[in-house]
């Protein structure tokens, strides 16, 4: 047998170096071979004092436009809650010269009226004085922070969809409406230089440009001087989702343009410029998926609908912004409904979205359905609105008029882009934003129990002008999805 001197022990090879227990040669301890209770941090979870960050983490960013580029307007109180806006219109150019000592005929001064009407908007969060005692974080404080993102949110998401009931409209490729959109239909430079001609041949005014009605440009003066800035120049307001004007970066007369140029960005979150328009991105503006029909089932009784041929169309409100960005397609024929008949129609299984259900004689919708699903306060309560995904609806008559947003053919999601002039609009204010912070006991508390932070403003978007702005609806080849 092979043996190894290592100074003054030997080991042999194939001999035990060691005994199975006790104390070895060397005067160490070794184990006998027998099982241990093993102890895992599990036993102990409730000696486990957990971490929480002292700062909160943040919260993803909106891109607001909208409600700054109105015109700040007041309506004043004491004086209802409608504002109204006095054109003068322009009379007709003489078609002829004068005859000699024969007075003209005369024109007739007319005006054109546009309204607005106020409406109260808020809300608030109710904390108990048992929330504030044992959270970590400030509650109230957070509370407060989150307000204030909502209520800026919430008057550019307004804004916009006043917006939405501008005339003028402009489809990517000529296309003859939203539903006629395809996939490939995306933001290119044609679309934007016809919109901005005729905003231009219609006189829609610039921002940095003139301010008189009738412009006349001395052309010994510096036009930028005139402005007061040598970087301005007369120019519309594009503003576009991010995926669209990502669209427009992306074609090659573009990206050849703006291999030569740098601009001076004059707006935040500015991306461009092109051909007399200044190009902004927000992701604050809506959009439409068009979404295949959805059918109601006619009921023998249960409601108030008189006797009928009904059509029912479903759409679907995202839980953050609330709007209609799921547009379902309108039932393809009616469904006979008998005198006081009512139906149900089951809501798709999609969470984060709610859903409305609007109703018609024809295939265009006009009102929305009523339901004892719906809102129970308010002044929505017992339409068919904020229904729960994935739950059998009862429809039970025709409720107030509101008509859906437009379908987008099923597939495909349509985006607005719209390029505003100077004095397309205004934001007409009865009350400012007002915060409420209630931490106080009254009456209704008397222990002082309850907490509220609150907010609420009186306000109201007026169309000035429909010829000012205009609206370009296109699709997009990018989309929120990543790989």
């Amino acid at each position: 047998m092979r043996s190894f001197d290592l100074g003054m022990k030997s080991f042999a090879l194939g001999e035990t170096a060691f005994p199975a227990s006790g104390v070895d040669e060397f005067g160490e301890y070794h184990s006998p071979n027998v099982a241990f209770a093993t102890n895992t941090s599990g036993q102990y979870t409730a000696d486990i004092e957990n971490f929480i960050q002292d700062e909160v983490l943040p919260l993803a960013q909106r891109r607001l436009i909208g409600f700054q580029l109105g015109d700040p307007l007041t309506l004043p109180k004491g004086r209802g809650i409608t504002y109204t806006g006095t054109r003068f219109n322009r009379i007709p150019l003489p078609f002829a010269p004068l005859s000699e000592g024969v007075p003209p005929v005369g024109q007739n001064l007319t005006i054109s009226q546009v309204t607005a009407t106020a409406q109260q908007w808020g809300d608030l969060i109710k904390l108990t004085d048992v929330a504030e005692l044992t959270i970590k974080h400030p509650v109230m404080n957070q509370a407060n922070f989150v307000l204030g993102l909502q209520i800026a949110e919430t008057l550019d998401r307004n804004t916009w969809n006043s917006l939405l009931a501008g005339t003028q409209i402009n489809y990517v490729n000529a296309r003859g409406s939203r539903a006629a959109l395809q996939a490939g239909d995306v933001l290119d430079p044609h679309t934007i230089n016809r919109t901005v001609a005729a905003l231009q041949n219609i006189g829609a005014p610039m921002y940095d440009g003139q301010m008189e009605t009738d412009t006349k440009l001395d052309a010994n003066r510096d036009g930028a001087k005139m402005s007061g800035d040598k970087r301005a120049t007369p120019h519309y307001c594009l503003i576009g989702n991010d995926f669209v004007l990502s669209d427009f970066a992306e074609n090659n007369t573009v990206v050849l343009a703006w291999t030569y140029s740098d601009i001076t960005k004059l707006y935040n979150y500015e991306f461009g410029a092109w051909r007399g328009t200044r190009m902004i991105s927000s992701n604050m503006l809506p959009s439409w998926t068009g979404v295949a029909v959805v059918n109601a089932v006619a009921v023998p009784a249960g409601g108030t609908f008189a006797a009928g041929n009904y059509f029912f169309q479903l759409t679907a409100s995202d839980t953050q912004n609330q709007y209609e960005s799921r547009v379902y397609q309108v039932m393809a024929g009616a469904i006979a409904i008998a005198a006081n008949g009512s139906a149900t129609i089951q809501t798709p299984n999609i969470q984060g979205f709610t859903f409305n259900v609007y109703v018609g004689t024809t295939n265009s919708p006009g009102n929305l359905a009523l339901s004892p699903q719906g809102p129970t306060i308010g002044p929505m309560a017992g339409q068919a609105v904020q229904l729960p995904p994935n739950t059998l609806i009862t429809l039970t008559g025709v409720g107030q008029a509101q008509v859906p947003p437009a379908a987008p053919a099923t597939g495909v999601t349509v985006y607005p882009t719209f390029v505003i002039g100077r004095g397309a609009y205004g934001q007409v204010s009865l009350d400012e934003v007002k915060i409420t912070w209630l931490d106080k006991a009254d009456k209704s508390d008397p222990l002082n129990q309850l907490r509220i932070v609150g907010w609420k403003v009186m306000y109201g978007t007026l169309i000035e002008n429909q010829l000012f702005f205009a609206r370009i609806e296109s699709s997009s080849a990018f989309s929120a999805n990543f790989g």
